[in-house]
């Protein structure tokens, strides 16, 4: 027997319905899950295809590299609490160190990717500044 009313504590305690389930469901799997679940829904009946579709672009899913990158915000089970507030502390901070580390991980793999360019660029212009690539006269008179 439930006896939450609405404004109890344990009315928040609750299951996430049926469309936050499908959502988690669908971001767990990816983007390709998210297209297939649109194209299966303008096959079975267009406008779920289409509400789908709305939905996908409006929460840039569409244009994201993953489902799961799309936001920071943590899942349901880790903002509850353990009813512990030495333990939440510690999680929390770890939490937050963790996505710190993770921060500056990505800032370091981008450094990375345009130190690489420059570097092939500047490869590329040492070598045609020298003429040492090929051209299309060169490879005539070789012929």
């Amino acid at each position: 027997m439930n006896t939450a009313t609405p404004h109890s504590p344990m009315a928040y305690d609750r299951q996430p319905g049926f469309f936050s389930r499908a959502e988690m469901w669908l971001d767990a799997r990816g983007k390709g899950a998210w297209i297939a679940a649109m194209v299966l829904g303008f096959i079975f009946f267009w406008p779920v295809g289409l509400a789908l579709l709305a939905y996908m672009i409006w929460s840039k899913r569409m244009f994201n590299k993953s489902c799961n990158a799309m936001t920071r915000s943590r899942p349901r089970h880790m903002s509850k609490s353990s009813g512990n507030s030495a333990f939440d502390a510690y999680k929390s901070e770890t939490l937050r160190r963790l996505e710190e580390e993770q921060d500056k991980f990505e800032d370091f793999l981008e450094r990375l990717r345009e130190a690489k360019d420059k570097a092939e660029f500047d490869q590329f212009m040492n070598d045609r500044a020298n003429g040492s690539h090929p051209t299309d006269d060169t490879k005539d008179d070789a012929a």
